[in-house]
């Protein structure tokens, strides 16, 4: 096997001979903005804890941590070279970024001498064309655990995540199974077990089984390979990370009604029943958790505030997905982020309509819109992911945006939900602002400019002579429920060339658009924030 970062390495090291000195290397950087990024302190109450949930705790943060690693070598490469290099802000930005490629700016790099990063990460070897992979006679090269390298003749080759990580996921493993000796709840600790195998075998389905049948443990841990973003080639490859997380038994007693208004609520789509013929499963949950340790992917640029897992397609027929709501992440980004924002973009008037609560459930079915819609292809293309390659993942982040909004507005209908439908609507134009910061390069980044522009297009809201925003809380209705349809019905198509096209048109960041974001830039306004997490916060 070729070097797997000859392409990385070479250009750093020619940047190393070339700089004389270390001050001379400090200075071959682009100047960052550490500051984007706002501190803040993952911790929770471990009174509420057990002895033995106590002494669990430390090992499921060590297995997590080592997700890191692994996330690294799938962004980047060798992370050892690439930080012995970088010196101060830029080695602090490249260890938030995951690399030497800025996330929340559309992927440019920082560090002089590397170019734009390659769409399939280090998933591929980045002299392969798409083309040279279709045409590839390799029965795994479209597993979600596989990366694509070269033998020593240059033919491509897969080799599966459990073989290229066998020593990182054996001590992850082991990490898991010591953990599972604490376990007082037999479902964690048959969770643990098998997620212990699955990480040394690459088999997920068991595990995944055995996440969705948990349901009365306080301590949580999501980790392994998940979320398929990083691959922006072919959209196929997942990358590693982890969540340990702590249930809030209080906010999790409130939501638990809202998984039987699954069925209704499919049923209700403004599509025509063709595109809402599947059911989606009925022993999903939702709860509240304090996270007090990210890793990985997850851990990458912008922080993940919700999780919505299984993403087997066929564990979320047979049993749903379970929605983890970030209760103290999300706090952080309400009170340091949206908050600040709303007081700067949002319309005076309308900025009393600016709430936590209306954040939260607005993420909250946001996640469980992920399990509303369709999963496979109405006319025989596969599973909406398989057909939409590239695009699926904006496109579903897309779509359980905007239908998490229309479940809000059903809900207020029923009476199922309180509060007002203009605080959620308000609400959610301030998180569009929020969130397209994180860059169109994202999934989520690109379905926000496709929402934003899709919006001013249909009238939803106005901007003001002194620059703010006002929504017109009646045409945004209607715009939610015309996005909600055409996504459904694109994905429902496997419609590529569609995605594709909307992608390109309105999944942009417009001029003016983007003067309004550099005004919360220059207000000091962070972008996102960065963790101060593990064992020694927590004591």
């Amino acid at each position: 096997m070729m070097n797997k970062l000859t392409w990385l390495l070479i250009p750093i090291i020619l940047m190393m001979q070339s700089c004389g000195t270390t001050q001379k290397q400090t200075n071959a950087q682009t100047p960052v903005n550490v500051d984007m990024y706002t501190p803040f302190t993952l911790t929770t109450d471990l009174s509420q804890l057990t002895e033995s949930e106590r002494k669990m705790l430390p090992y499921l943060v060590q297995a997590a941590d080592i997700m890191n690693g692994l996330f690294w070598y799938e962004a980047y490469g060798k992370r050892e070279v690439l930080l012995g290099y970088l010196k101060g802000d830029a080695r602090k930005f490249a260890e938030i970024n995951y690399g030497p490629w800025d996330r929340l700016n559309g992927n440019k790099p920082f560090v002089k001498g590397l170019g734009e990063k390659p769409l399939g990460a280090n998933f591929y070897p980045t002299n392969m064309s798409k083309e040279e992979f279709n045409q590839a006679n390799l029965k795994d090269k479209n597993s979600q655990y596989t990366f694509l390298r070269r033998d020593n003749e240059g033919k491509l080759i897969t080799v599966p995540y459990h073989e290229m990580f066998s020593k990182e996921v054996k001590i992850a493993a082991n990490l898991l199974r010591k953990a599972a000796t604490y376990a007082e709840d037999k479902g964690l600790k048959n969770y643990l077990l098998k997620r212990a195998n699955a990480l040394e075998t690459d088999a997920y389905y068991e595990s995944d089984l055995a996440w969705m049948n948990m349901k009365d443990n306080t301590i949580d841990i999501v980790i392994g390979p998940i979320e398929n973003y990083e691959d922006k080639l072919f959209g196929v490859k997942s990358a590693h990370e982890a969540y340990v997380l702590v249930k809030d038994k209080q906010w999790s007693k409130k939501l638990e009604k809202y998984t039987a208004y699954l069925p209704e609520l499919q049923s209700n789509l403004p599509v025509d029943a063709t595109y809402k013929a599947e059911k989606p499963g009925t022993d999903s949950d939702l709860n509240a958790y304090d996270v007090v340790y990210y890793a990985g992917d997850c851990n990458a640029g912008s922080k993940t505030i919700a999780i919505n897992l299984p993403n087997d397609e066929k564990v979320q027929l047979e049993k749903g997905t379970r929605r983890l709501q970030l209760k103290n992440a999300m706090q952080a980004k309400f009170d340091k982020i949206l908050l600040p924002i709303s007081n700067e973009l949002i319309d005076p008037s309308q900025r009393k309509h600016v709430k936590f609560d209306a954040f939260f459930a607005n993420t909250m079915f946001h996640e469980v819109a992920h399990g509303l819609g369709i999963k496979n292809t109405v006319n025989g293309k596969g599973t909406v992911r398989e057909a939409l390659k590239e695009h699926a993942s904006a496109l579903e982040e897309g779509k359980a945006d905007i239908l998490g909004l229309y479940m809000v507005n059903q809900l207020l209908h029923k009476a199922e939900l309180e509060g007002d439908i203009k605080d959620y609507m308000v609400t959610f134009m301030a998180g569009i602002f929020r969130s397209v910061r994180f860059g169109a390069s994202s999934a989520h980044g690109t379905a926000n400019m496709i929402r934003f522009n899709y919006f001013k297009e249909k009238g939803a809201f106005a901007k003001n002579a002194d620059g703010t925003y006002r929504v017109d809380f009646d045409k945004m209705e209607v715009a939610m429920n015309d996005l909600s349809a055409l996504i459904l019905k694109l994905q429902g198509n496997g419609d590529y060339a569609g995605v594709a096209k909307l992608v390109e048109t309105k999944g942009v960041i417009p001029t003016d658009l983007q003067k309004d974001l550099d005004r919360l830039n220059h207000a000091g306004i962070p972008v996102d924030v960065v963790f101060n997490q593990g064992m020694s916060y927590l004591k």
